[in-house]
């Protein structure tokens, strides 16, 4: 199963970026679950003083879903993809939202904002090459009882919701990327969501990178079991 990675990724997000938005709501549900994971990290006094890390935030949904959740929150956005950040850009936005061209690698470059109190990743962990190494340096980047929230496509583990992705692909995701000219990309959407962690996998894995406190939570409509809510926190609630 060969699968995108590093500067391939980058690339193949890049020349996507133009119909990313168009595809992205063509998905049922794709923006009422960002928000309401957004809205999952309850962050006081609509994040008032507070600094929240956007990581892997494409052409800037999950940011907007932070936002309209948190309008105080001093919001900080990276994602490795120039062609997806010039669309981020290009949106309007609060003066404290930022944009900033970086890897989940290069995590070090953002710290002169952090400590953070929590930090947002959709759809990032399964594109990473070594999700335990990135894991690793959110949970230094964070304050003292900081979240970390993952919107992520990990499996449930039952063969019927791998069946339901299997067959959306074939039958929708897949022949619109095609479309598109962007096919590699959406095969690559396909397979890494296969190759990736099941959600208790994925939530040993959080746990092991110094989170002793993970829950999982089920996203609505035809992703449940196939995308997850994980919140995790660095101290006891």
């Amino acid at each position: 199963m060969t699968l995108l990675r590093d500067h391939d990724l980058a690339h193949a997000f890049d020349h996507a970026s133009h119909t990313y938005d168009r595809l992205t709501a063509m998905n049922p549900g794709y923006h009422t679950g960002l928000r309401r994971s957004a809205s999952r990290l309850r962050l006081p006094r609509g994040g008032r003083g507070l600094r929240v890390l956007d990581l892997g935030c494409g052409t800037g949904a999950s940011t907007r879903a932070l936002a309209r959740a948190f309008p105080y929150a001093r919001i900080t956005a990276v994602d490795v993809s120039a062609g997806m950040l010039e669309r981020a850009r290009a949106k309007r936005w609060p003066a404290h939202v930022r944009f900033l061209h970086r890897s989940a690698e290069e995590l070090s470059a953002v710290a002169d904002d952090g400590p953070y109190n929590a930090v947002f990743a959709a759809y990032l962990f399964r594109n990473v090459t070594d999700p335990d190494a990135v894991l690793g340096s959110v949970r230094a980047l964070l304050r003292p009882g900081g979240r970390l929230l993952a919107h992520e496509y990990s499996l449930s583990g039952s063969a019927v919701h791998r069946a339901v992705w299997n067959s959306v692909c074939r039958g929708v995701i897949v022949p619109a990327g095609t479309l598109t000219g962007d096919r590699e990309l959406y095969l690559h959407l396909w397979r890494s969501v296969r190759a990736f962690d099941t959600a208790p996998e994925f939530v040993r894995r959080i746990s092991r990178a110094g989170f002793p406190y993970v829950r999982t939570l089920p996203v609505a409509g035809w992703q449940t079991g196939v995308v997850h809510t994980f919140i995790a926190r660095t101290e006891a609630p």
